[in-house]
Formats: C-alpha cells, sequence, structure tokens
C-alpha cells in the first residue's frame, strides 16, 4: 500500500500574489509521473473514494498531469444533457497550481461530446497514484460551445465548506468562474493541448 500523500499547500490562481503562502519554500518538488505510464486515478469527496480508475499518463510538467482513460463504469450515465457511456473515452487534465480539472469526453468512434469541469483541491501525484479531491462545483460545456452550464452548486453550497475552511471555498468558487470564462472564450481545448 503506498504511502499517504502529503497535503499541498496550494494557492489559487485568483489569490493576490502579496498573500503569504505558508510553508511554500519547504514544500518538496512533485512525484512527476512518467508519459506512457500507467496510473491509478483516485476521486475523493469529504474524506473518502469515490471512484478509482486506471488511465495512462500522456504527459507531466511539474505543473499539469494529463491522462487518457476509459469511462470507467460498466453502465450508462445519463445527465440529462449529456450521457457517459461504455466506450467514451477521456482525456484529463489536472493541475498541481489549480483548483480544477478539465476532461474532454469523446464517444467510442471519437466523436468529441463535450468537456467536464471538476472544481478539485491542486492535484497530488505520487508513483504510480494521482489523487483529485472534488469540492462539488462542476461546469459542463457542450461540444459546439454552445451549452455552458454550472452544476452542484446546491451540493456545494450544503458541504459546509464554506463553514469549514473559508480559504478553501472562495479558491472553489474562483475556479468556477475562471473555468465559465476559459469555456466561454472557447480555450478549454487549448489547456488539453
Amino acid at each position: 500500500m503506498p504511502e499517504p500523500l502529503p497535503e499541498p499547500v496550494p494557492e489559487p490562481l485568483s489569490v493576490p500574489a502579496s498573500e503569504p503562502v505558508s510553508g511554500a519554500s519547504a514544500k518538496p518538488p512533485p512525484a512527476l509521473l512518467s508519459p506512457g505510464g500507467a496510473v491509478t486515478v483516485r476521486l475523493v469527496k469529504a474524506g473518502r473514494e469515490k471512484v478509482r480508475y486506471d488511465a495512462e499518463v500522456r504527459a507531466d510538467d511539474g505543473a499539469r498531469v494529463l491522462v487518457t482513460a476509459p469511462w470507467s463504469l460498466p453502465d450508462v450515465r445519463d445527465f440529462g444533457f449529456v450521457a457517459f457511456a461504455p466506450g467514451d473515452v477521456f482525456t484529463e487534465a489536472y493541475w498541481r497550481d489549480r483548483w480544477y480539472a478539465v476532461k474532454e469526453v469523446r464517444d467510442a468512434r471519437g466523436v468529441l461530446k463535450g468537456w467536464y469541469c471538476d472544481v478539485t483541491r491542486p492535484v497530488r501525484t505520487a508513483p504510480g497514484e494521482l489523487v483529485s479531491e472534488d469540492l462539488d462545483l462542476d461546469l459542463w460545456v457542450s461540444a459546439d460551445g454552445r451549452d455552458v452550464r454550472r452544476l452542484d452548486e446546491d451540493e456545494f453550497a450544503a458541504s459546509g465548506l464554506e463553514a469549514r475552511d473559508p480559504r478553501a471555498a472562495r479558491a472553489a468558487r474562483a475556479a468556477l468562474d475562471e473555468l465559465e470564462a476559459l469555456a466561454r472564450a472557447g480555450r478549454l481545448p487549448a489547456l488539453l493541448a
């Protein structure tokens, strides 16, 4: 069993540079993942693992990790505005210095369905493992860019994060705003290039 990952000391992109980062100078370098190698992606929420799946590392530059993985469930999950199904392929970008992940979704034929974006704490990595902590807020963007919808704001409000960790709650809201602005400007594909 791998050793527990250290808790990150991340700063959201929207925090002014003048705000100090405690312990930033003592932060160890990230565990880089090898392109072409296998990685286990663990998505956690409120301290519990939601899902775990295998992926292939496409790139890791020390800030952004790019992986590709098939839809991890055996069944179709229909959200009404999009359905994820066996055969779908996800190209997923995670950042060590941003409070979100962007996932491009294509069907089994390679046709783009759109982008599913998760608001998360900055990703943590260890050899062969990537851990992303979901903070409830999400954004869906259709392939043509016309449908940009904020999701799960009610779950976020009910999560208690604003009372428990106001700084993280502010970073999460800022990340959702940033994702929406990137989506409306047509800039999500560049994040996965």
